[in-house]
């Protein structure tokens, strides 16, 4: 989980607002399980110090068959298959597809 979470922590660390915006909008991780999941975090309008995150992206890793799945949130908050590629080998490959957003499924 270590190395898991080194890869992680390098692509938060990319895709990071500029430090003078981070108290309005970040980006922030958690392993639970064998799950990743990336999340936004943002200040509420009505009151600026109380935060919220917003999912971004899910990975579980399925030992049985040495992959993992990757998941988006839909509108109707449900952790959603990511088509066309929802099983990849390595991490590096979900936080690729993350970054990229061809469909614009993860940062709209």
């Amino acid at each position: 989980m270590k190395r898991y979470e080194k890869v992680i922590q390098g692509f938060v660390t990319k895709r990071r607002p500029p430090a003078h915006l981070r108290n309005e909008v970040d980006l922030g991780f958690r392993l639970t399980g064998q799950s990743i999941e990336i999340f936004e975090i943002r200040s509420a309008w009505e009151d600026p110090k109380e935060k919220f995150e917003q999912p971004v992206a899910k990975a579980t890793y399925i030992k049985r068959q040495n992959l993992w799945k990757i998941y988006w949130m839909k509108s109707d908050l449900k952790w959603h298959k990511y088509e066309p590629e929802f099983e990849v080998s390595e991490l590096l490959e979900f936080v690729t597809i993350v970054d990229n957003d061809q469909y614009g499924c993860f940062w709209g």
